[in-house]
């Protein structure tokens, strides 16, 4: 038989808590951020396309703050929606735990040396096992498994089915050495007690499925479907293979991560999480899952079968709040944080190539963080900006699906599209400035990729050098514009009017 029970145990969770461990609780997080004034609560809407399309046009906004949905058509008051959560510099930064960045190349700059650096650390900040925590307030096992309850939202209208993991984390654990890893993969619910998995041929999470496969034994899952926000950020991004995301979290904090383990499977996940789904793959069990809209803002698979996770506990503290991060014509839910953290990476990589005289970076929203890159340079020798597109096209961190790298000068920001192509436009020659690489690095999950007719995912590349003519720096006409010292001078003059 199965049972529901209530548990309110979080009374006694601060005096069971390990020092020095950080139980990721999305609510302290958002304490924060409602003390910075970039929260906001939206009231009545519903699952079906609503919150999606609310969502989408809260982020197309010059600024904009997250979304906190309450009072969801259909589901008990106080089962709740985030969305739009990593969306600000400010936000990003806080996630992060990075001083309060005054413009997005101030945040760059303070992340860029920190990745190499958490890396180096992650090993002394193993995560720390604790018997009581929020997550235990509630708890659904066997026939009362019932994911109904729980708001599961379609996103947009071609969507092949309800998602309640978009902001998730995957925890999995591997056969052979008992590694733990967090990944973030898309989560389809099926109906009360079912979720389609889909995880990408190449990913940790399917290295680790294939190895129970080839056993034939039942794969253990556990999904975080709510929890501070730097557990979704850093399951969603490159760590390398062996390497827990919770020891690279605790890092990024400083202190252990406090976790609890799942009774069924035994696989740790935070003390503080919302809402937390465990159970089992088994092999062979296959359910068609999507389509489901990608970071292009397109749909570039059809339905296909996926693995089928079979729920059978369900742990939630009172009123879940279920963190949602949904993929859209960008820029979207998460596109301003992989556009920021690809950026460092971005900066790190052409340094470290030796090009010289780098001002800033810029992964634009507008290409997935991935497509459309910039590179802003101070020119020093003949030859430098074009060194600096070719670098910024082809190193390891970008070569995959960079269709366009643009080289402009130490004036122009590189995240100011309209900068940008002001550069393009009157400071190069279709002729002469624009450089093209065939058969680049590609993917499937380019829209254009169908016009390629290829049976492997080959990708061409441009790099557009829109910097004034080395010969000419001296004599190039001068620019049109308030100079810096005028423009601060008048700003803090007027300061209601800017």
């Amino acid at each position: 038989m199965g049972w529901y029970s209530f548990r309110n145990r979080s009374a006694r969770f601060v005096e069971h808590m390990t020092p020095k461990s950080n139980p990721l609780d999305l609510r302290v997080w958002l304490d924060h951020v409602e003390q910075m004034g970039e929260l906001d609560q939206c009231l009545g809407a519903s699952t079906d396309l609503e919150i999606g399309a609310i969502s989408q046009l809260n982020v197309k906004k010059s600024e904009h703050h997250a979304l906190l949905f309450d009072d969801i058509k259909g589901h008990e008051k106080g089962f709740r929606v985030l969305t739009c959560s990593t969306g600000s510099k400010r936000r990003l930064a806080s996630i992060l735990r990075l001083p309060d960045p005054s413009s997005h190349q101030s945040l760059i700059e303070s992340l860029r040396d920190k990745p190499a650096q958490w890396q180096s650390a992650a090993h002394q900040f193993a995560p720390v096992q604790v018997q009581q925590g929020p997550v235990l307030e509630n708890t659904m096992q066997g026939d009362a498994v019932d994911l109904n309850q729980f708001p599961a939202v379609l996103w947009n209208q071609h969507d092949g089915g309800r998602y309640i993991g978009t902001g998730c984390s995957v925890v999995t654990r591997d056969l052979e050495s008992g590694w733990v890893n967090v990944g973030t993969y898309r989560v389809m619910k099926h109906d009360k007690n079912r979720v389609g998995l889909m995880i990408i041929p190449g990913k940790h999470g399917h290295i680790q499925h294939a190895k129970y496969k080839e056993a034939k034994k039942p794969f253990p899952v556990v999904i975080v479907l709510g929890a501070d926000p730097l557990s979704y950020l850093i399951s969603g991004i490159e760590i390398p293979y062996e390497v827990s995301e919770y020891n690279y979290m605790g890092a990024i904090l400083g202190e252990a991560v406090s976790v609890v383990h799942g009774d069924l499977t035994d696989l740790p996940f935070p003390s503080g999480a919302e809402l937390v789904l465990e159970g089992w793959v088994y092999p062979d069990d296959l359910l068609p899952e999507g389509p489901f809209g990608e970071f292009l803002g397109y749909y570039t698979s059809e339905s296909s079968l996926a693995s089928v996770l079979t729920v059978e506990k369900i742990y939630f503290r009172n009123q879940p709040i279920i963190l949602g991060s949904p993929p859209s014509k960008p820029p979207n839910d998460y596109s301003y944080s992989k556009s920021v953290m690809r950026s460092a990476l971005l900066f790190n990589s052409i340094v470290a190539s030796g090009v010289p005289n780098v001002q800033s970076v810029w992964a634009h929203e507008i290409g997935g963080s991935r497509m459309f890159n910039v590179v802003a340079i101070k020119q020093k020798y003949a030859g430098h900006a074009r060194q600096a597109g070719h670098i910024l096209s082809q190193c390891g961190v970008g070569a995959y699906m960079s269709r366009y790298s643009i080289v402009v000068d130490e004036d122009i920001d590189p995240s100011n599209l309209s900068e940008v192509m002001w550069a393009v436009a009157t400071r190069s020659d279709p002729v002469r400035d624009i450089d093209f690489i065939q058969r680049g690095v590609g993917s499937q999950s380019d829209p254009m990729s169908i016009a390629n007719q290829s049976k492997a995912p080959f990708a061409s590349k441009a790099i557009i050098d829109a910097c004034r003519p080395f010969e000419y720096l001296n004599e190039f006409p001068k620019v049109v514009d308030v100079s810096k010292d005028i423009e601060e001078v008048v700003k803090k003059k007027w300061p209601d009017l800017f």
